[in-house]
């Protein structure tokens, strides 16, 4: 039975469909957040339809994020937490702790040994530890945020970002331009700068390993790897980590 899953986030709308007794991912796609929501939904539905050669309507849908409840065609609307649990435990079936970082805000979630959350936090009043900050990053050096990760792995000195909020921390930033500091140097400063606003999140609640690293931003590699460093901690990522909470839409939609 194909079932669909859609994350309709602050930044990208992400669709998954979802066969439920194969167990396998048959589509994904996402795009960004239009201004009719609705619209952005329905247009990706469609190609999944056509990728698929799909004729008949799936009724089975599951809907998640910050617009979850202006699609009014789903079946079930489910929490961020429940829906980003479903899906990095189909990855990885052990984990212990997901950090999920996207384009607004960040979440911390704890796991038992059998799966179950145990305990949540998640930040979306600060943008200083989401993907916010980097695409003020990416602004102000005049490149696209997908260039940050191999960018930043060229830096040969740790920087320390002062601020820890990012209209301050984008003065600063402007600042180090002004001084000639290498761009490479910059974006690895707001990488530790990200990693230890995580770790500070991390430090209220107990948390085990293994860890998983999912979200829009745990695509940048140097991201990640500054964020092991900070855990002193290996972490796990999706093949797809900006489509985790879609697809555990998929699997809970009822």
């Amino acid at each position: 039975m194909l079932k669909i899953g859609i994350d309709i986030g602050s930044r990208n709308t992400k669709i998954v469909i979802y066969d439920a007794q194969t167990k396998r991912i048959e589509f994904s796609a996402f795009q960004t957040t239009e201004v009719s929501v609705i619209d952005g939904v329905n247009n990706l539905l469609k190609e999944g339809y056509t990728a698929l050669g799909i004729t008949r309507k799936i009724n089975t849908i599951g809907v998640t994020g910050y617009g979850r409840k202006l699609y009014q065609e789903a079946s079930s609307i489910l929490s961020e937490i429940s829906c980003h649990t479903a899906g990095c435990l189909y990855y990885f079936p052990h984990i212990r702790t997901i950090i999920d970082i996207g384009g607004q805000d960040s979440k911390i979630i704890t796991l038992n040994e059998k799966g179950k959350v145990t305990d949540f936090v998640m930040n979306d009043k600060c943008a200083a530890g989401t993907g916010r900050f980097l695409e003020m990053t990416a602004m102000r050096l005049g490149c696209d945020v997908s260039e940050l990760s191999l960018l930043a792995s060229k830096s040969t000195r740790n920087l320390t970002l002062n601020s820890t909020c990012v209209v301050f921390a984008e003065s600063e930033i402007i600042g180090m331009l002004s001084s000639s500091i290498p761009p490479e140097d910059i974006v690895r400063s707001v990488h530790r700068s990200i990693a230890k606003r995580i770790l500070a999140q991390m430090s209220v609640m107990i948390w085990e390993q293994p860890l998983v690293f999912t979200g829009g931003v745990a695509l940048n590699k140097d991201m990640g790897k500054c964020l092991s460093e900070a855990l002193n901690s290996q972490l796990l990522t999706p093949p797809e980590p900006e489509i985790t909470a879609a697809l555990g839409a998929a699997i809970l939609a009822k």
